[in-house]
Formats: structure tokens, C-alpha cells, sequence
């Protein structure tokens, strides 16, 4: 199931799992000789605009010599989120209250920022081989990667300051070089100890140790931003479930993957796209609105490939709901358009519209140059909803997408209703 990226992705074909996309990323191969200033110099070199390829990067994790996972200062710990299950599977608190819980702490992180920039954890200096020319290559890679492949977002992100622009571009790519993982060409021959490794590198980039010019673009971003670790680790756990979890018990469970595969990039990226001055609305309510962003968009996801997760022998869709319905994993893998399917998936439905209603409310609490951009992501993606539903709730052989004539009538509108400032007293208040 691929990330849905909101914020930076466009519900369309510009997002893509297939092969040429980053270019090779050789983790555990140097030439001995060249350190990674020279290589990078040479990279640059070459110039022209390249072609991205993650295929190797996934190969590259799985043999590299990163060593296991550690914090900071070298200890190791535990490779598993705060917020996984116990393992006898026993859950005191809801998912949501546990994923609000990481919403606090970035919403608290902002306002101290926002309070006195001498409260903020001072972070050390990126090691950056060469020169700012290195810097500002490793961001213009980044942006190019999103203009291939969220072509309708990097247009929005034209209109963002350079520097909010360029921070999205980085968080874009390293979410997406997270999702190819284990869902890109070499999926297959990814094992958890590669993602050990990755959520390592990780580390380093938080701590201003870049691996690479990507790696380094990220790092100079969470060193001028207010953006915490926690949701980038807990991506990485959603991809470590991918590796072996292919049915959910309930929406309990279900909740939890879209956070982590979703939600966790609304709150990476709230930091960057800022809240408007004049917002009412409290930091916590703006964030939970980006959380519910991300829940309606891996749900659409979801939604629209029923078909394709079943013929990888996958179900993203609640155990017990579907028993409730009289359905089965049969009728999904047979592809059965009954009127019991219908009914089920108008109660889906309903449900990831509640969520995109909630988005849309903290939508317009946002700085006014990042309204556009996001308001006409999320009205997209809701649309795709209203094309299962022209299909005849047919998820099973015919993919719900939206025309490019609806895309371009839905970007004036998007872009008009973005204008509307936050309300004096926003109804996010008291979220």
C-alpha cells in the first residue's frame, strides 16, 4: 500500500512505483580513495536534468554496512514505535489517543519556538562536504523529483517562500524514498534489518550527519524548522507492518497504519507550511487537522485499490466490519460487486469524508501561501470518492481516478476558497 503523501502528492498518475526515479544511492559500496565530497562534486558535474532511481537504493540498504540501530550519543534501542501493541496484542488506549499523543508533542514543540527561539534545542551544525553550492544542488534534486512526480503540488509549491518551498521538496523525497522500501521495484528483497538501517541513517540526519546530498537537504530542513523525529521513525514502522501484516482486526488497527503511513506527513509538515498569524485556532487543532488529512487520504487510497491489494493477497479494510456486512475475504479476492458490498463501502465512504470535512477546517487555518496548494490536494483526493461511487462501488477491476478536465476546474476553486482568511474565532478552537 503506498504512502499517501498529503500535502506534496497529487491523487493521480504523477505519483508512480515504478523503476527510474532516484538516482543510485550506494550505501555500503565506496570506491576506496574518494570521500563523498569528491563523489558528490562529481555528480554535480555531470549537470542536466537526471533521472531519480530508488531501485538501487533498495538493494543497496539491504547488503549496506550501516551497522544496526542506534541514538545520538551511540546507544542502541529498541527498533519499535511508542505506539505498537503490547505483544499480547493488548491495547488500554485507543489508537487515536495514542497518535494524539505525538500531536502534542509536535503542536508543544511549535509553540515553544514560537515563544522564544532560545527555548528550541540548539542543533548541531550539518557536516556538510563542500560548500553551500552542495546545498543548494541537493535541494534543486529534491525539487526536481517533486516536479516530476507531483507535478500539480511543486506548482503550488511555486507560490511558498524559497525556503518553505525547498523544505517541502525534502521532506517529499525522503517520504518517498521511505515508501519505495517496500513498495518499489526491489520491495521483495527488503528485510527489516534494512529498514533497522534506514531509521539509523535517520538518526544521523537528525543529528547533522547527511549520508548523501538528499540525506543532507533533509538535515538542513529540521535544523531550520521546528520539526520533530518521532513522525519519520513512526513511518518507517508503518513500513516495517507492510513487511508482514496484510489483514486488520478493526478500524483501531487501521487508524494506526494510516498514521503512520500518512498522517505522520501532515505533521512533518505543518512546521514548514506555517499557521496563519491571524489564526484563533489552537496549534494542537491545526495539527490534528493535518493527522485527519492524512487518515482520509490512506483511506481513499485504500478505497480505490480494493482490486490491486487483493491480487497482492492483501485486505486494508476492517475484519470485523466486513463479517458485519456478511462479507468475507472470499467475496473481496473474487471481486463480487453484491448488494452487500454496496452498502459496505457507502459506510467507508461516509467515514473518510467525516475525516476530510475535519482537514478542511485547519485547512484554512494555514499561512495564506500554503492554502492553495493543500486545499486543492485535498479536494482531489476526495473527488476520487465520488468516482468509486460513478463506478458503481466496482473497486475490484475498474481504478476511480479523476479526470484531467476536473482537475483543472478544481484548481480555481480550490485556489478562490484558499483566499478566505481564518476566522476571528476559528470553530478549531475548541477542537
Amino acid at each position: 500500500m503506498s504512502v499517501a503523501l498529503l500535502w506534496v502528492v497529487s491523487p493521480n498518475s504523477e505519483v508512480s512505483n515504478g523503476t527510474g526515479f532516484l538516482d543510485s544511492v550506494r550505501e555500503g559500496n565506496r570506491v576506496p580513495g574518494r570521500d563523498r565530497n569528491s563523489m558528490w562534486k562529481e555528480r554535480i558535474k555531470k549537470g542536466g536534468r537526471q533521472r531519480w532511481n530508488f531501485g538501487s537504493l533498495n538493494a543497496d540498504l539491504r547488503y549496506s554496512g550501516l551497522g544496526g540501530s542506534r541514538t545520538g550519543n551511540g546507544s542502541s534501542f529498541a527498533v519499535q514505535s511508542s505506539l505498537v501493541a503490547s505483544p499480547a496484542g493488548e491495547m488500554a488506549v485507543s489508537s487515536e489517543k495514542k497518535v494524539y499523543d505525538v500531536v502534542l508533542k509536535q503542536a508543544a514543540l511549535v509553540k515553544r519556538q514560537l515563544r522564544s527561539t532560545d527555548d528550541l534545542k540548539v542543533k548541531p551544525d550539518i557536516v556538510l562536504p563542500g560548500n553551500l553550492g552542495l546545498l543548494s544542488e541537493a535541494y534543486d534534486r529534491c525539487g526536481e523529483v517533486c516536479a516530476e512526480y507531483a507535478k500539480t503540488f511543486y506548482l503550488g509549491t511555486l507560490l511558498m517562500t524559497p525556503d518553505r518551498r525547498r523544505a517541502i521538496w525534502a521532506i517529499y523525497v525522503w517520504c518517498r524514498r521511505t515508501d519505495e522500501l517496500v513498495d518499489g521495484p526491489n520491495a521483495s528483497h527488503i528485510t527489516p534489518q534494512a529498514l533497522d538501517r534506514w531509521e539509523a541513517r535517520l538518526e544521523d540526519i537528525f543529528s547533522g550527519r547527511p549520508f548523501d546530498m538528499l540525506d543532507a537537504a533533509l538535515s538542513d530542513t529540521v535544523s531550520r524548522f521546528p520539526v520533530d523525529i518521532q513522525p519519520f521513525r513512526d513511518m518507517v514502522e508503518g513500513m516495517r507492518m507492510d513487511l508482514w501484516k496484510s489483514r486488520y482486526m478493526n478500524f483501531d488497527e487501521l487508524y494506526l497504519y494510516c498514521y503512520y503511513v500518512a498522517g505522520t506527513v501532515g505533521l512533518m509538515s505543518v512546521p514548514i507550511m506555517g499557521i496563519a498569524p491571524e489564526s484563533k485556532a489552537t496549534t494542537e487543532s491545526v495539527y490534528n487537522a493535518a493527522l485527519a488529512l492524512g487518515i482520509a487520504n490512506q483511506l481513499t487510497n485504500i478505497l480505490r485499490d480494493v482490486g490491486e491489494d487483493a491480487r497482492r493477497g492483501r485486505i486494508y479494510l476492517p475484519q470485523d466490519e466486513l463479517a458485519q456486512a456478511g462479507l468475507s475475504g472470499e467475496d473481496i479476492f473474487a471481486g463480487r460487486v453484491t448488494d452487500k458490498w454496496r452498502i459496505f463501502m457507502k459506510k467507508q465512504i461516509q467515514r473518510a469524508r467525516k475525516f476530510f470535512d475535519q482537514a478542511e477546517k485547519g485547512v484554512a487555518e494555514l499561512s495564506s501561501a500554503s492554502r492553495w496548494p493543500v486545499l486543492a490536494s485535498l479536494l482531489l483526493y476526495r473527488k476520487i470518492l465520488d468516482e468509486i461511487e460513478a463506478n458503481d462501488y466496482n473497486n475490484f477491476t475498474r481504478r476511480a481516478y479523476v479526470s484531467k478536465p476536473k482537475k483543472l476546474l478544481t484548481l480555481p476553486i480550490a485556489y478562490a476558497r484558499s483566499l478566505v482568511p481564518p476566522k476571528l474565532t476559528s470553530s478549531l478552537t475548541n477542537t
